[in-house]
């Protein structure tokens, strides 16, 4: 009984196996992948001192993203965001000033730009 059993089981498996996708081929999932790569860049006048930047579902802002270092104008700085979605950004300059921008999806914007009226998304 053993022995039918084993031939059954393998013909078995390898029914079932042509039914699973292959792990080696690509699944579209019909949803485009989202680039959660973002520039910021110091187009004003001022030096900023702290960046601020959170997921727009939660409360509050963390850590400076800047720690010890400075945006000076003219600098940039790169990030990769943990996760896509809408955002919330806020920085500082050294005057004292503050600017925010709200719900801000990293899937469609790349850069944001800091300008003495604001900041700005593109």
């Amino acid at each position: 009984m053993r022995f039918l059993l084993a031939p059954a089981l393998l013909a078995t498996g390898l029914l079932l196996g042509a039914c699973t996708p292959d792990a080696r081929q690509p699944v579209t999932t019909g949803s485009a992948v989202c680039d959660t790569s973002m520039r910021f860049v110091n187009n004003s006048s001022n030096t900023v001192l702290s960046l601020y930047y959170s997921p727009s579902s939660t409360s509050g802002w963390g850590p400076d993203r800047l720690g010890a270092n400075v945006m000076r104008p003219g600098q940039t700085s790169a990030v990769r965001l943990a996760n896509p979605g809408n955002y919330d950004f806020r920085v500082v300059w050294d005057n004292g000033r503050s600017a925010e921008v709200r719900q801000v999806n990293v899937c469609r914007a790349a850069r944001i730009t800091v300008t003495n009226a604001g900041l700005r998304v593109s």
